[in-house]
């Protein structure tokens, strides 16, 4: 995943082991067969080493009246590009805009599937030949530990034009095949006023259907949104977060404020929500209406400080995200719930099942089944 600057790779090892290469989701769920919508994978739900299974569209069920869901609005890029240095082809991944007009990109390889493979970054000075006679040269490495994001400078400041014009969504090797944008959005995506997105989707959110929203409005429940644009995260790497931007407006720091008050659950709709709320928050535990960068890495040591549970999509034993959910619910519940994925045959990546993290209930009564 990304890395802040100065933090180490994280690495940890896990009891569960390495998912199964045919775990790998490879479609969206409506393309699995007929009749199904993007509400139609899993739900793996866990209270502290609780668990049980259940299908997404029962989501509404599982949540009660009062409780608040914080959901990203960022909107998908379609942030890969072909190119040439010299005479060799990459693909160029579009992960963040900078403050000096400079992105962070990662260059892959092609590796005659239709999709990629790493590529070692740099060199500084090479020069990346892009459509429309785009020039991207590379400057340096985003960080010293890690030379596979660089800071590149394009020779025409529209990149988000030629990214509308000649790319594609971000796609890696355990998909079968392409995908148009829209498959790579969720219901809450909303047009950002200066073009900005996720290079990759933000993808605990898209089995939310514009039905299922309507549902759980129609049951009390609320939704507070917020938005933090996602870099590139390559499968290659075990790295923590790096920056990224993002923002809370005054109207949903108030909802989640008033919720912690009233002592409701506040549920982040997958881990970019978590970082964006847990960058908002202060030292007194109000959550305050700010924009700008996160370098937050939220750790079992850190903790969270608002966020009381998470729905997410089902990580790799190395991603750092895990720390994440450890320091929502603690190393053991997490360790079982994945133990019970593996064994349930869930699948993983983000056309994948969910995984609905909630506190343990003090007088919650439940069994374990299968569906």
């Amino acid at each position: 995943m990304r890395r802040a600057a100065g933090v180490a790779p994280l690495k940890r090892g896990r009891a569960w082991g390495k998912v199964p290469e045919e775990l790998s989701a490879r479609v969206p769920a409506e393309q699995r067969g007929p009749g199904l919508r993007r509400d139609s994978v899993r739900l793996l739900v866990s209270r502290g080493t609780e668990v049980s299974h259940h299908r997404f569209v029962e989501l509404p069920r599982l949540l009660r009246a009062g409780d608040l869901l914080v959901v990203n609005t960022s909107p998908t890029l379609a942030a890969a590009v072909d190119g040439r240095i010299g005479h060799a082809r990459v693909v160029v991944h579009f992960s963040t805009c900078g403050d000096d007009g400079r992105w962070a990109v990662e260059l892959r390889e092609p590796d005659g599937r239709g999709t990629t493979r790493a590529r070692a970054g740099g060199p500084a000075g090479a020069e990346v030949r892009l459509p429309g006679d785009v020039r991207l040269v590379l400057e340096e490495p985003l960080s010293g530990r890690s030379g596979r994001l660089w800071w590149a400078r394009p020779s025409d400041a529209d990149v988000r034009g030629l990214l509308g014009r000649h790319g594609r969504p971000i796609r890696y090797s355990y998909t079968d095949r392409d995908q148009p944008l829209s498959a790579y959005q969720t219901v809450f995506a909303l047009p950002s006023t200066d073009g900005a997105g996720s290079a990759e989707m933000p993808s605990a959110a898209r089995p939310f259907t514009s039905r299922m929203v309507a549902e759980l409005v129609s049951r009390g429940v609320w939704f507070a949104p917020v938005t933090l644009h996602t870099g590139v995260a390559s499968a290659e790497a075990h790295e923590p977060p790096y920056p990224e931007r993002f923002a809370v407006p005054e109207a949903s720091a108030r909802l989640i404020n008033a919720a912690e008050a009233g002592e409701r659950r506040v549920i982040a709709v997958g881990t970019t929500a978590v970082r964006a709320v847990e960058s908002a928050v202060g030292a007194d535990g109000v959550v305050r209406a700010r924009e700008g960068w996160t370098d937050l890495v939220v750790t079992p040591e850190r903790g969270v400080r608002v966020v009381d549970g998470l729905l997410t999509g089902l990580h790799e034993p190395e991603a750092s995200h895990l720390l994440m959910l450890e320091a929502i619910a603690g190393r053991a519940a997490i360790d079982h719930g994945y133990e019970e994925a593996l064994a349930g045959r869930y699948l993983w990546h983000e056309f994948g099942d969910t995984h609905l993290i909630l506190p343990r209930e003090r007088h919650h009564i439940g069994h374990c089944s299968r569906n």
